[in-house]
């Protein structure tokens, strides 16, 4: 029996997912990720309007008047939501912490998923796979993943994308939709991101908060790296200071695109000052006018 406060965060986030998919989500989802082939469905009779490059001539030769055969996507897809749960994530100055935004996503993504009749799977990490949910349909089935991805418990706190591809490239041997959801603060996975990506249809998301890129001037502070337990002391009100970890931040953020694009994988950036959302909006759109251009 999972705790009162365990079930009322469940269904806070089902709500809310639930209605971005209506409300924004659930068309572009739909667009952006098409079926994996046409299947044939009727022979009927020709109605104005129809492409008359459908019309079933041995069919029309047979009735003496026009019959169209009629085809429709073949649906069905496999997502598989590959969640980073290193201790870096338990992290946030804005709104949210990085985890919650992760949650959240995940959470849009699933139901995005089921609302269009596709299986969604989950794999979470850390330095290694800590939990795989095989890809299923179902409200109850999203619900589960969901409540893995919030109150999880990893006996690990480092990162290895690596592992995390690696494993998803061993077990899911179909074609299937990739979310990497991640702060990216890792290294090494380039090689795997690349076999990953000539597989599946990738798209990474990185979630990040602000103080991450750029300190305040508030005199000394002691930071501490959450999956080393390494500390260092910064003088926050040293301009010179400042600049280094900005630059550095830049450097690696630049680092991450750069990644992405030599792999051919799409980058969906998401903060958690709560623009979470809009930013997942922003790329389905972006990426269904990329298709049309493309078609």
């Amino acid at each position: 029996m999972l705790p009162r406060e365990v079930v009322a965060r469940i269904r806070q986030l089902h709500i809310f997912a639930r209605k971005a998919v209506e409300d924004l989500l659930g068309g572009e989802y739909h667009s952006v990720f098409k079926g994996v082939g046409i299947a044939f469905e009727e022979v009927r009779e020709y109605q104005p309007g129809d492409d008359i490059r459908s019309i079933d001539w041995n069919v029309t030769a047979r009735m003496g008047h026009p019959f169209i055969k009629r085809y429709v996507e073949e649906r069905e897809l496999t997502v598989m939501l590959v969640v980073d749960i290193s201790g870096s994530h338990r992290f946030g100055t804005q709104r949210h912490e990085k985890s919650e935004v992760l949650a959240e996503l995940a959470a849009l993504l699933a139901f995005s998923a089921i609302s269009n009749n596709d299986k969604v799977g989950l794999i979470l990490l850390t330095d290694q796979v800590e939990r795989f949910v095989p890809p299923r349909k179902g409200l109850r089935h999203v619900l589960r993943l969901i409540r893995d991805v919030l109150y999880f418990q990893p006996s690990r706190r480092g990162t290895s994308l690596r592992a995390g591809l690696d494993y998803l490239n061993h077990v899911l041997h179909r074609r299937a939709i990739v979310f990497l959801l991640s702060d990216f603060m890792d290294s090494g996975y380039e090689k795997a991101l690349k076999q990953t990506a000539k597989r599946h249809d990738l798209i990474a998301i990185r979630v990040f908060d602000r103080r991450e890129e750029v300190l305040p001037a508030v005199g000394f502070v002691q930071l501490e790296d959450a999956e080393t337990g390494e500390q260092v002391l910064l003088d926050t009100s040293s301009r010179a200071v400042r600049e280094a970890y900005a630059a550095e931040a830049a450097r690696r953020r630049e680092a991450i695109r750069q990644t992405m694009r030599g792999a051919g994988v799409d980058l969906v950036e998401a903060s958690t000052d709560g623009t979470h959302l809009t930013s997942l909006v922003r790329f389905f759109r972006t990426r269904e006018r990329r298709l049309r251009r493309g078609a």
